[in-house]
């Protein structure tokens, strides 16, 4: 299974504002396929899984598939530990979907783990 697969399975909740501002809550058990590798001796969710967090609410948003473009900048404040809940929050889609740059944020506990700006769009994947 891939990650894009096991990040979105692992979504418990979603919700959209009228001002298209996405949030997600994620959880994911020790056993989560991105802890592989990534520190054994104590896991942490990897930087990529919480950038394809993002990428996973706007995909459930539009109802297509997302390319991500550019990370135009990402900060990391604290680990996300096995079975620790976080909070996704991402603002900025514009009615067209083709071409967009986003600002999220994750939190866990109220505090801010990461934040983060994506460039991205919708198109066609080659297979």
């Amino acid at each position: 299974m891939s990650i894009k697969k096991e990040v979105e399975k692992n979504m418990i909740a979603f919700e959209s504002s009228d001002d298209k501002v996405l949030t997600a809550h994620f959880k994911f058990p020790p056993d989560f396929l991105g802890f592989q590798g990534h520190f054994p001796l104590e896991k942490v969710l990897p930087g990529v899984c919480q950038i394809q967090c993002v990428s996973s609410m706007i995909e459930r948003f539009i109802g297509k598939p997302v390319l991500l473009k550019e990370i135009v900048s990402a900060k990391f404040f604290a680990p996300v530990l096995p079975s620790e809940e976080i909070i996704c929050v991402c603002r900025g889609l514009n009615d067209s979907y083709e071409d967009f740059v986003v600002k999220a944020s994750v939190s866990k506990n109220g505090k801010t783990v990461a934040e983060l700006k994506l460039k991205g769009g919708i198109g066609l994947r080659e297979k």
